[in-house]
């Protein structure tokens, strides 16, 4: 069974399970999809399960790697801060302790969020980053953007971006704080080709920001 205790581990695994996971109708039985194994070896990782990763059918599309287990005292537990069945447009506001909600937004992010760079082609020292968490539920986003708002000062913007898809997003100076607040240290567990990427983004950014202060 999994341990309930709010750790820095817990609060990722959350964030994963907000994104991609799934809660059977049976009380019982929670499923995390990826097609990304590393990401479901984290979350084995964080909850210290040892089910075997499976595979299953997912819609029209080819079979798809998920870790499915069951765990009444944990699936209480997550109703409990917030999660509801059939989740994906109705999730709204979750019970995550400030301390460690910006593990669940790495978490959150690894599941549902990208990041992106390019330069201004108008202004050569101009170098834009972006960062963007997305769900189907848009209350959800809006919750979201409520709790980085309240604790990092940027509200970022909630937009429709189609087919039943809502984009929280913030420019250069607040993704940079995020990438801070969510990479607080080089242990955190991850999924590694994000933060690789969002790393070098970060990167290019000071190197930047620095020819532009000294040139």
């Amino acid at each position: 069974m999994v341990e309930l205790k709010w750790s820095p581990e817990m609060a990722y695994a959350v964030g994963l399970l907000a994104t991609d996971g799934h809660l059977s109708i049976d009380g019982r039985h929670l499923d995390l999809t990826s097609k990304d194994i590393e990401q479901l070896e984290n979350f084995k990782k964080c909850l210290d399960l040892k089910v075997k990763i499976g595979m299953k059918s997912s819609g029209f599309s080819d079979r798809c790697p998920h870790v499915q287990f069951g765990d009444v005292r944990f699936y209480k537990w997550l109703l409990e801060i917030g999660f509801i069945q059939q989740k994906t447009k109705n999730i709204g506001r979750l019970k995550i302790p400030d301390k460690f909600f910006f593990d669940f937004l790495r978490g959150h992010f690894d599941g549902d969020g990208c990041v992106y760079a390019y330069f201004d082609p108008r202004w050569r020292s101009s170098y834009l980053i972006y960062v963007q968490f997305c769900s189907a539920s848009k209350k959800h986003l809006d919750w979201l953007r409520e709790k980085i708002s309240q604790l990092i000062g940027y509200r970022g913007h909630v937009n429709y971006a189609g087919k039943s898809v809502y984009q929280l997003r913030f420019a250069k100076y607040a993704s940079l704080d995020l990438f801070k607040k969510i990479y607080y240290n080089k242990k955190v567990v991850s999924l590694s080709r994000k933060r690789k990427k969002f790393e070098k983004f970060a990167k290019q950014a000071e190197v930047v920001e620095l020819a532009y202060t000294t040139g």
